[in-house]
């Protein structure tokens, strides 16, 4: 069994991405298979070096290694191979109306209440028809010709899926100036690397169809797909439009564990409770049909929650190169109860020894002058607080909210917590 994840190096990976990551990683533990990653690089605007690194470094601060590492734009040979022998056996064929005429013929089916699929006028084309074209200066793109049937399959997540590829355009494989588009270099990449099993979003579902069609025009047998529904946001709404606020780079600068965002992607979507757990754990019971059909609600605050329990188990060696310099043990022992990200242990490192901005308490003045006089001498150590709660307690009449609110303010610059 062999497995890829294959991420364009266009941006950072964001939490959506790292879910597909994480669920073809633990499917191939889980069925002792390969896990590839592939950089589907091949636009060269868009693509950037510092992206690519950003990937490598984001998967394995998840935790995730990989069996083997390849780049499109290392393979153009194998696409240009492949896809002679499309056009040799009439699958490629070349185009060259302009953006201008496709959408003039698809605002024109439209308005005669035909779909909006490309007519494949370009499939009757003469040799003297491209000679003149050419002759003018155009260069001609290549389209697929799918076939006139309808390709079925049955999916890992989704269960009985079905493409009617007449509903569907011929797609453009093949640049005008020469460069392969991902419908197509995804199919060779798979079949070089004996992909057994894809896994990936909902998004490509159509894509499945259509490359189905290009696997069988390659003569080589499709893989079994999986597609995980679509992510939305704890309202139901499109997690799209939020997802620059949560790459993977974003929640590691705040703080966030990825074995808590590991764990919670692990079961998104599944009715099983997260399970805070290692990767091998999370791999044994991995299954890809506990996954619903239906679309997979992430909620910063489930995610939050399972952070804090991740925080609270950790010991002082898991954490002490991220800690405020000068941090000690005792220090991490006391604080880590109070957290929700590892970044708030600096802010109670400034409380411990650094300097807090504490608002003026003119009201309990008095009472908090009578604290500072009834704190114990120095050396302070655990019974330090109880003894000195115990003093003001009998001193003052003073408990629960009016002993520890006003001490809380002047010793934290909390309000509450």
């Amino acid at each position: 069994m062999t497995v890829r994840f294959a991420p364009s190096p266009t941006g950072w990976l964001h939490v959506g991405n790292a879910r597909i990551a994480l669920a073809n990683w633990l499917f191939a533990r889980h069925h002792g298979g390969a896990f590839l990653l592939r950089l589907d690089d091949t636009d060269p605007v868009r693509s950037r070096p510092e992206y690519a690194a950003a990937i490598e470094q984001d998967l394995r601060w998840l935790g995730l290694d990989w069996a083997s590492l390849s780049r499109q734009s290392d393979r153009l040979d194998r696409y240009a191979a492949a896809a002679e022998r499309l056009k040799a056996a009439g699958r490629l064929y070349p185009c060259f109306e302009s953006e201008e005429e496709l959408r003039a013929k698809r605002e024109a089916r439209l308005k005669r209440g035909k779909p909006p699929v490309y007519d494949r006028a370009m499939l009757s084309l003469t040799q003297e028809q491209r000679a003149a074209a050419e002759a003018g200066g155009k260069r001609p793109y290549w389209r697929f010709r799918l076939d006139d049937t309808t390709v079925r399959w049955e999916d890992g997540v989704l269960g009985r899926r079905e493409v009617k590829l007449q509903a569907v355009s011929d797609p453009v494989v093949i640049r005008a100036d020469g460069l392969p588009l991902y419908t197509f270099t995804s199919v060779v990449d798979d079949i070089d690397a004996a992909v057994t099993d894809v896994i990936r979003g909902e998004d490509h579902v159509t894509n499945t169809g259509v490359q189905i069609d290009i696997f069988r025009a390659l003569g080589a047998a499709p893989p079994r797909f999986a597609h995980l529904p679509l992510l939305t946001d704890s309202d139901g709404g499109k997690l799209s439009k939020r997802l620059d606020g949560l790459s993977l780079r974003s929640l590691r600068a705040d703080g966030m564990e990825p074995t808590a965002i590991a764990a919670y992607l692990a079961r998104l979507g599944t009715a099983d409770d997260p399970l805070l757990a290692d990767l091998p754990t999370l791999a044994s019971g991995f299954d890809l049909g506990r996954v619903s059909r239906s679309a997979a609600r992430f909620d910063m605050r489930q995610l939050l929650a399972l952070n804090r329990r991740a925080l609270h188990g950790l010991d002082y060696a898991a954490v002490a190169g991220r800690l405020p310099a000068g941090a000690t043990e005792a220090f991490w022992l006391a604080v880590r109860g109070n957290l929700d990200l590892l970044d708030e242990a600096r802010h109670w490192w400034d409380v411990v020894a650094g300097d807090i901005d504490v608002p003026v308490m003119t009201d309990e003045a008095a009472f908090l002058r009578d604290a500072a006089d009834r704190l114990p001498p120095e050396p302070w150590g655990e019974a330090t607080w109880a003894a000195w709660i115990a003093a003001l307690k009998a001193a003052t009449g003073r408990t629960g909210k009016r002993l520890f609110g006003p001490l809380r303010l002047a010793l934290t610059g909390e309000a509450e917590g």
